[in-house]
């Protein structure tokens, strides 16, 4: 079973903001949880990897103050991981990165997130 989507702690005091993403995804009955551990956006990463997390939302300062309205980068952990092992050639790094996470509306964090579990046939809960 793909472990939670992973939440990252970005900055220490939001933790409400993380709080209310949690709580969207739960509330879709997605298995969701915050990054709880100390760690910059990497360790945290590894974290989600170690749980089996398909992927993991990031939201900084960036995302949170977007010109259209807060963001958050939905990381597509395992499409990440797929593409990694490819090439290890700069360019294609990039280009890689983009197909793996998109920034999105926070409104649209919980279609975005279903859409990558239905691509790997991850249940939801209840």
């Amino acid at each position: 079973t793909p472990g939670p989507v992973v939440v990252l702690a970005m900055d220490r005091d939001r933790m409400g903001d993380y709080q209310k993403l949690v709580h969207s995804l739960r509330a879709a009955n997605i298995p969701a949880e915050i990054y709880l551990g100390e760690g910059k956006m990497n360790a945290q990463l590894k974290y989600a990897d170690k749980r089996g997390s398909l992927c993991a939302i990031i939201q900084g300062s960036n995302e949170r103050e977007a010109a259209g309205g807060p963001q958050v980068v939905v990381r597509d952990l395992a499409l990440g991981a797929e593409l990694a092992k490819a090439n290890k050639d700069r360019a294609d790094y990039l280009e890689m990165r983009a197909k793996a996470q998109a920034a999105v509306p926070e409104a649209e964090m919980v279609e975005r997130v279903r859409a990558i579990l239905a691509r790997k046939g991850a249940p939801l809960l209840g």
